[in-house]
């Protein structure tokens, strides 16, 4: 890490980082959140395979920073500054992967997703976007009420 605390990743360990903060913001790791996590490092092209083999000590390494003073602000900080311009969509449809597989949202996650958009400059139709084809690829066959 740095003197200012933001550490020094990789945008794929970024990516993982703002995905393990995520599926932390409400409290609890879900079993459904870590498969969504693995299964995201193993689909998305820009991970590779030893990006698997270091998941837990990644994911570890997050919880470290996220347990210091002013944590969360840290990885968000560590993450924007690791990932550039034309990856900050692809690590938010990676966050928001993981938000929904538990298939509910609370106000935690509402206001972390507002934090992590912000601190990647994911534009609000860019979101909105990503947001839209999460929905589309949690729907199942009963409808909406």
């Amino acid at each position: 890490m740095s003197a200012q605390g933001v550490a020094k990743i990789s945008p794929q360990e970024a990516i993982i980082y703002l995905m393990v903060m995520t599926s932390a913001s409400d409290g609890a790791i879900t079993d459904t959140e870590l498969r969504t996590i693995g299964r995201v490092v193993r689909s998305f092209t820009l991970f590779s395979d030893s990006d698997e083999a270091n998941l837990v000590e990644t994911s570890e390494a997050c919880g470290a920073l996220m347990a210091s003073d002013d944590g969360m602000h840290l990885v968000l900080e560590s993450a924007a500054a690791a990932l550039p311009m034309h990856l900050t969509e692809t690590a938010y449809a990676a966050v928001i992967d993981v938000v929904t597989a538990d298939e509910r949202l609370d106000l935690t996650e509402i206001r972390l997703l507002e934090l992590i958009r912000n601190a990647l400059t994911v534009s609000d139709a860019g979101a909105s976007a990503i947001e839209r084809a999460a929905r589309a690829r949690h729907m199942t066959l009963d409808p909406i009420v």
